[in-house]
């Protein structure tokens, strides 16, 4: 049987370093992203590099927290895998949200509006539980199959302007945990990475990062930044281990949150 994965947010940073690893050890790629005409030379690199590993690509331009897009998506899914086929990991890595005071601004730009908050949550954290809900529901996933999502340890921490953030990376871990409470008789394990400090486009967009990534070199013990292919290698190793370790929030950050 052939294997898949489905990687949510597969177009850059996590995400495609996610799709080119697991693509290199045997996984067909579902990918979801949402790219411009400006960022489609980077989609089509990582699609030409899953291929030239001998593996499937089949990706969607499409934005991921819209119900019916998704819904859409799993059809298409469905038809590609076979009545039989069935996705072995999926991991939501989607980063599209405010970046803004939550309460009080000194400055210019105002605070996060509730629309602005409701989206990033949507986005960032509850669109997890409706992919979640839609592959276990339509029977694309089973037992030995790995639900990971991605973290940080702005969950639990702050900083300038990252509260809504913070806020859907908290809802993310406890998702994580409720998920694996209610998948585990199915013997299906969901996981949120805790990856260190990396220098995607994601983390660029946050103001301050450049005090965000000397903080992290000066902290982790490991003397430098956490990288996409860190975290690529973590998901290939839990996606082949045992589903009896399900609801954590795995460190993959060489020791920074605790040197922190």
């Amino acid at each position: 049987m052939q294997k898949w994965a489905l990687i949510l947010g597969a177009s850059s940073g996590f995400g495609g370093a996610i799709s080119r690893k697991l693509a290199a050890n045997g996984y067909n790629i579902f990918g979801v992203h949402m790219d411009r005409k400006a960022t489609l030379p980077n989609v089509h690199a990582i699609v030409s590099d899953i291929e030239a590993a001998g593996a499937k690509a089949v990706f969607y331009n499409i934005n991921a927290a819209d119900t019916r897009a998704r819904k859409e998506s799993i059809r298409l899914m469905q038809e590609e895998v076979g009545a039989a086929g069935t996705i072995q990991v999926m991991v939501h890595s989607l980063a599209f949200g405010t970046l803004l005071p939550v309460v009080y601004n000194s400055g210019a730009g105002g605070v996060v509006h509730k629309n602005q908050m409701d989206m990033t949550l949507d986005v960032m954290a509850h669109s997890y539980v409706y992919w979640a809900q839609d592959l276990v529901g339509h029977k694309l996933m089973e037992a030995g199959s790995h639900i990971f999502c991605m973290t940080s340890s702005g969950g639990h921490t702050v900083w300038p302007n990252y509260g809504a953030v913070s806020a859907a990376k908290a809802a993310l871990e406890a998702h994580t945990r409720q998920i694996a409470f209610e998948l585990a008789p199915r013997q299906i394990a969901a996981n949120a990475i805790r990856a260190g400090v990396t220098d995607t486009p994601a983390l660029r967009k946050i103001p301050g990062n450049e005090q965000m990534i000397a903080r992290a070199l000066q902290a982790n013990p490991g003397g430098r930044l956490t990288t996409p292919n860190d975290v690529a290698e973590a998901v290939l190793t839990f996606a082949g281990m045992s589903t009896w370790i399900t609801g954590n929030v795995i460190g993959v950050d060489g020791g920074e949150d605790n040197a922190g």
